[in-house]
């Protein structure tokens, strides 16, 4: 490897997202006397599948069931290195410009195909939508714009960009796909540890293991994700026994479990926020955004959700993405009752204002959030609805349509910095809350070209510190994630992304 990768290596490692374990280190140390092979389990998850089309959907949700059935050239293990996976390894050269990855040999779709660089480059271009031929549905991965070229080589394929880029290794986790197969959509096909059985909308999704898988091989047989109409509900399935695993717990129900299942504490690495349409009065006007920011406590909030689990934040980046967070920005708004009234004022709002606040209403845990908020501006004279939707709706009036006054969500990202602000840019179609900020354009513009990591990461600071004073958001926390398991269960694992790895669980011998 060259000296350019061995220091892209370590500039990686600095800038990795560590997930939180706490007492999960018991449920994933494991030997040959104590894991037992075969066995079937539940999981039960609390929104239906947007898309069975890796490059088509769009909730995290969605992406967390699916990461066991598709991988791309590399992952991320649970220590948040990026590792090979349809690569067998990778060099980035010409300071960021190339990107050159070896195949795997003789790794398999699940139709039996064996990966070729073809598919690769098929993948990639889809994703990109790059294609002559693509499906206008097809969600693109913005950050691949800059590829100008996908050549093959001897043993894999080569990435040129049009412009240098040292974030981009974090998004060839993007799945790899047959380039000859279209029903991705109904009966999909890649190459991870699990392959799809079966899928019935609002009920389950179901997945076997992939004999031909070429790592380490699924411990379990058969695994059955059961679409639930939400927390509570799923809840009583955990307490009648027929969920092994709810990774959604509140904190009410984890010490209900105390003694009957193990409850397990890690971190989403999300961003959760009450999320403003700056385009629509009164949050157009920034005294207003602020107002609303120094109205809310975000202790209490966590204390009530979460039994002070999470991490307080104050801007759009995790605090585990450590050398991008600006933990000083979390002060920026303390809780202020009179300075919250006097900015009201001076926007005109002296005797306060009534807005809708749109949750999904399978998300209790956002649900119970903005149950806080609601109580909290009453103090300073702003009336909170909510309005409970379904999922579907969210994505489609909310996140795609832009229609609505706020609205509460977890915001998750890919292993770049870049991907964590993507909601941002003035012309970003992931910019659900219609913010525009020239300068933060141009910073972040900025942040994404620059090559040196400490300007690189100053920029990006930078560019947190204009939302964090623009008010673009309510920024509230990073939270922590309760996840029941089936105490017969062992292997549980966290990662720094938000995914349901089931390759890793097993049942204890």
């Amino acid at each position: 490897m060259k000296k350019v990768f061995l220091l892209m290596m370590l500039l990686t490692l600095s800038m990795v997202l560590c997930a939180c374990k706490d007492n999960t280190e018991d449920n994933n140390k494991q030997d040959s006397d104590s894991v037992s092979y075969g066995g079937e389990i539940v999981v039960g998850i609390s929104q239906d599948l947007d898309s069975l089309d890796p490059h088509k959907a769009v909730a995290a949700g969605t992406k967390e069931v699916l990461y066991n059935i598709f991988e791309g050239l590399i992952k991320v293990d649970k220590d948040g290195n990026f590792v090979p996976a349809v690569a067998a390894s990778y060099e980035i050269t010409d300071g960021g410009l190339k990107y050159k990855f070896k195949l795997r040999d003789n790794v398999k779709f699940h139709n039996g195909k064996v990966v070729t660089a073809d598919d690769v480059i098929y993948s990639l271009k889809r994703a990109a939508g790059k294609l002559e031929t693509s499906d206008p549905e097809v969600v693109t991965v913005s950050a691949f714009s800059i590829i100008s070229e996908i050549n093959k080589t001897d043993d894999g394929v080569e990435v040129v960009l049009s412009e240098p880029n040292t974030e981009l290794i974090g998004f060839f986790t993007s799945s790899i796909i047959p380039n000859d197969y279209d029903d991705q959509a109904k009966a999909p096909v890649g190459t991870g540890p699990f392959k799809f059985v079966s899928f019935e909308p609002l009920v389950s999704f179901v997945m076997a293991k992939n004999d031909d898988y070429y790592g380490e091989k699924a411990y379990l047989d058969k695994v059955t994700f059961k679409i639930t109409s939400g927390g509570d509900s799923a809840f009583m399935e955990l307490l009648a026994g027929s969920i092994d695993i709810f990774p959604y717990l509140t904190n009410e129900q984890a010490a209900q479990l105390e003694g009957k299942m193990d409850v397990l504490d890690g971190t989403m690495n999300l961003v959760q926020a009450l999320f403003l349409n700056n385009a629509v009065k009164p949050f157009d006007d920034v005294r207003v955004r602020q107002a609303v920011c120094y109205a809310l406590d975000r202790n209490e909030i966590i204390n009530v959700t979460a039994g002070g689990r999470g991490d307080v934040i104050g801007t759009n980046m995790f605090p585990s993405f450590a050398k991008y967070y600006d933990a000083s920005l979390v002060d920026n708004y303390k809780t202020n009752i009179d300075k919250a009234k006097e900015l009201l004022k001076e926007a005109g709002y002296e005797n306060g204002f009534t807005f809708t606040i749109k949750i999904p209403s399978n998300y209790d845990f956002h649900v119970k959030t903005g149950q806080v908020i609601v109580s909290q501006l009453a103090k300073v004279g702003i009336k909170a609805e909510i309005q409970l939707i379904d999922w579907g709706t969210w994505l489609s009036d909310v996140y795609k349509g832009r229609q609505h006054d706020a609205t509460i969500i977890g915001l998750d990202s890919q292993m770049a910095p870049s991907d964590v602000l993507r909601f941002y840019p003035t012309d970003s179609s992931k910019n659900f809350m219609n913010y525009s900020n020239a300068q933060f354009d141009e910073v972040f513009a900025k942040a994404k070209a620059a090559v040196d990591e400490t300007e690189k990461a100053n920029l990006y600071r930078e560019a947190e510190k204009i939302l964090t004073e623009d008010a673009a958001a309510a920024y509230i926390q990073s939270p922590a994630q309760l996840v029941a398991v089936n105490s017969k269960l062992g292997g549980y694992t966290f990662y720094p992304i938000y995914v349901q790895d089931m390759s890793t669980v097993y049942f204890k011998k």
